[in-house]
Formats: structure tokens, C-alpha cells, sequence
């Protein structure tokens, strides 16, 4: 089957199994290199992964690797094309890549595939200081952008897509989003990216003001790994 449907195979998980008596159980931890270096979401993944014995390692060297091209026109496609990428950079291990991002409404679903190039491409290229204050500038074109838009028309959602690939082939993938308002200006010193400005209006609390283990639990990036846990185990 090709890339679009992606192969129903079970071979590389086998070597994480033991038959017992009443099936499979997980004879050791699954490792899953991650081809990303956001402490972030290197953070969420792992917080998620802990409890069902999968183990989320950055993969080795990454930052001496060229990047892909991420020219897909969804999430799950440049998941896709990243996992297959960098799945040649580590034989026979399984690796996770992920392609996540904000739509809004009001803008017609923007950033969308661009959300971490969001300011740059509106020419903002460089930080406002000497750190790398990417979300910053991010955030700030984010709000010019929707500036005089009214709350009740500010609907936004965070979509994450996750792929696992093995020496080039896609052999698990899965998807997850959650709701919320963008916000006027930001709030919360916690997450990373859109979190200061993304409302979750049943709480009345940015992504960056909830605690690790409840944006777990609530946001696209732990829907998402929760969604695909089973497809590993």
C-alpha cells in the first residue's frame, strides 16, 4: 500500500513484544526518536509517552542534519514527508515527526502549514534581540493580523499530526485538535509557540497559564499521541 494509506505492518513492534499465554505484552520499552529539537514538544511527548512504556529520545544528531523541504499543503503531509526523511538517518529504529500548527478562522485558516514561519513570512526574519524570540514575533504579526476582529469571531483551533516511519516507509499515523479564541494579547509565562494567546474558553485559561499534565490532557499534541499509542502497542 502506498504513502496515503500507509502499510498495516506489525514486524517492527514485534521486537518490543513477548507472547504470553494470553497474547503480546511489552517485554521492554518502545523507543520512538523524535525528529525534533523543541524542548517542548519533546516535553509533551515524553509526558504523554511515560505511563505506557514508550520511550521518546531526540534523534541522535539532529541539528547536523539539512532539513526537508516542508512544502506539503496539510499537517499530516509534512509529518509524513518529515518521518520518511529522517527515518533514513537512524536504520531499522522508528521515528516520530510531527507537523502542528494554529487555524484561524478569521484569517481562513491561517498560519496553518506556516505557523512557525508565520512572521518570518511576513518579512520578519530577524529576533528582536540576541535570543531566539521566533514565537514572539510570531505571536505579535499573529494579533496585528486579527486587530478590530471581535472575541466571538477570534475561533481558532491547534491541529497536530504524527507519523512514524521506519527506513523510509509511514507505518503509523494519527491526528488531534483542540478549540479555542485567540486572545487580544498574550497571558501566561508556560508553553511555547501560540500557547500565551490561545483561549480554552470552558476553562478560562490560556495554554500558557495550565499546567503541563492538563494541557496533556486537553491540547492536540497529547490527543494526538494518545490517538496513535494504541496503533504502537
Amino acid at each position: 500500500m502506498g504513502h496515503g494509506g500507509f502499510l498495516t505492518e506489525v514486524a517492527p513492534f514485534q521486537k518490543a513484544l513477548r507472547a504470553t499465554g494470553s497474547g503480546y505484552t511489552l517485554a521492554m520499552a518502545l523507543r520512538l526518536y523524535a525528529a525534533t529539537t523543541s524542548e517542548g514538544k519533546l516535553r509533551d511527548f515524553r509526558t504523554a509517552a511515560k505511563t505506557h512504556s514508550i520511550s521518546i529520545e531526540p534523534l541522535p544528531a539532529l541539528r547536523t542534519i539539512p532539513p526537508p523541504e516542508e512544502d506539503g499543503t496539510t499537517f499530516q503531509d509534512n509529518a509524513t514527508l518529515k518521518a520518511i526523511y529522517y527515518s533514513h538517518f537512524a536504520p531499522g529504529e522508528l521515528v516520530l515527526a510531527d507537523d502542528s500548527g494554529l487555524e484561524v478562522d478569521a484569517l481562513h485558516g491561517e498560519p496553518g502549514v506556516r505557523s512557525a514561519r508565520f512572521a518570518a513570512d511576513a518579512g520578519l526574519v530577524d529576533s528582536p534581540d540576541a535570543n531566539d524570540n521566533t514565537d514572539v514575533w510570531n505571536n505579535m504579526v499573529l494579533l496585528q493580523r486579527l486587530a478590530g476582529v471581535p472575541a466571538s469571531q477570534r475561533t481558532a483551533r491547534y491541529r497536530c499530526a504524527l507519523v512514524v516511519a521506519r527506513d523510509g516507509e509511514p507505518l503509523r499515523a494519527a491526528e488531534g485538535a483542540i478549540e479555542g479564541l485567540i486572545l487580544d494579547a498574550p497571558r501566561g509565562t508556560g508553553g511555547f509557540g501560540y500557547d500565551p494567546v490561545f483561549l480554552l474558553p470552558e476553562l478560562g485559561q490560556t495554554m500558557a497559564e495550565i499546567s503541563l499534565e492538563t494541557k496533556l490532557s486537553l491540547s492536540h499534541r497529547g490527543r494526538a499521541f494518545r490517538a496513535l499509542l494504541p496503533k504502537l502497542v
